[in-house]
């Protein structure tokens, strides 16, 4: 399924019922299905947007928003849907990172990306029956996204600052719902013994290959060679039609319940923007790595 059909609400049970068409215009960058060389600008215009929704909240900070830490920062926010803040906004990243993804599809890297849980439930009926639930309560959930990225070869990344797993936890991070990220068994290493959390080493067909994946693909901040593996995990959907304990812009106590059009559940729309996030960090590291190695960029100019 294209990147962008990913993203966009499907109507079903664990979506909102916006009718977004997200359609693509390319401004520039490409030309007759190739890249030409310049920056690829692409458009997408709102047209199901209801600001109207959004206009007893003028005065009101919402619970789970950014509405107060914006104001507290610039001393004024746009209430109509959150802005920069907006889930909105992860579209551009869908659109970016199905180019990165185009081009690592080259180098023969690819990526399993899906929901694992909803409100700590495995995917499938149990799941979907709580988050019907969650509506009929008025209320949202939480979700688990797990993404695996194949074929990314040994030494991709940097030692200190810009290890790779430091930079996918500054890109995941900036999803605006991720709460938490494991990288291989994460916070579960805590518990381990080196004995079992050490991944070994051993030559299959004439590659260096873990024997298993604790570390998720990466250590001292650069890719084994073994699968990435990423767990995100998104908090429930802040917006809910419930009522809700506030203050207003002027410091004085009052309740909110949030209406319209929102998703119960954040994970089934958001792993794409996962992918997204990650084949851009990754392609971005790769493309770095080229000056790695004097004979690397040797060969690159040789071509």
């Amino acid at each position: 399924m294209p990147y962008m059909e990913r993203r966009r609400p499907n109507g079903g049970r664990l979506s909102t019922k916006r009718n977004e068409a997200d359609q693509i215009e390319i401004l520039s960058g490409v030309f007759e299905g190739k890249t030409t060389g310049t920056p690829i600008s692409m458009m997408v215009r709102n047209t199901d947007q209801h600001s109207r929704d959004y206009g007893n909240l003028a005065s009101v900070y919402r619970p789970g928003h950014a509405d107060y830490g914006y104001d507290a920062k610039f001393g004024f926010r746009d209430y109509r849907g959150g802005g920069r803040s907006s889930g909105r906004e992860t579209l551009a990243r869908v659109a970016a990172g199905a180019v990165a993804c185009k081009a690592l599809a080259e180098l023969g890297i690819s990526f399993d990306t899906k929901v694992t849980a909803i409100g700590g439930h495995p995917m499938g009926p149990e799941a979907e029956a709580y988050v019907d639930q969650c509506r009929s309560e008025k209320d949202s959930t939480g979700s688990e996204v797990i993404c695996c990225v194949h074929g990314v070869p040994a030494g991709i990344g940097d030692p200190v600052f810009d290890k790779l797993d430091a930079r996918l936890a500054q890109a995941i991070f900036s999803i605006g719902a991720v709460k938490g990220l494991d990288i291989g068994d994460g916070h579960l290493v805590s518990r381990a013994r080196g004995s079992e959390n050490n991944d070994s080493f051993r030559m299959v067909n004439g590659v260096v290959t873990p024997v298993t994946n604790h570390a998720g693909g990466i250590l001292g901040g650069i890719s084994t060679g073994a699968d990435i593996v990423l767990h995100v995990y998104f908090k429930p959907t802040p917006s809910i039609a419930r009522p809700q304990e506030t203050i207003t812009s002027g410091h004085e106590d009052t309740e909110i319940e949030i209406h319209g059009r929102h998703d119960p559940v954040i994970g089934p729309r958001a792993a794409v923007v996962v992918e997204a996030m990650t084949s851009a960090t990754i392609l971005d590291a790769m493309l770095i790595n080229m000056s790695a190695k004097m004979d690397s960029v040797r060969k690159f100019y040789e071509k």
